[in-house]
């Protein structure tokens, strides 16, 4: 479903969007769409990236560790050998 509503952007904004859209072989709806989709998936992933830090979590830490274990694994059951690319 879709909603049809009036907004305004300052002039340099809309050009770019439109041009952007232009490029991109869409309508400026579906462009204006997809960008505010955009936006609203980045906030959210910097929220939860905020709480990770906050919590104190070393991903990176932990993926290292994984790739480790993975590589472990893979030298005693496959003598080293990768069945599959990761």
């Amino acid at each position: 479903m879709t909603a049809k509503v009036t907004l305004s952007f300052a002039d340099a904004t809309i050009e770019t969007a439109r041009e952007s859209a232009r490029r991109a072989g869409m309508s400026l709806s579906a462009w204006m769409d997809r960008a505010a989709q955009e936006r609203v998936l980045r906030e959210i992933f910097t929220a939860h990236a905020d709480a990770v830090r906050r919590a104190g979590f070393d991903l990176e830490k932990d993926a290292l560790a994984d790739e480790e274990d993975i590589e472990a694994v893979d030298r005693a059951v496959f003598g080293g050998a990768r069945l599959a690319p990761r």
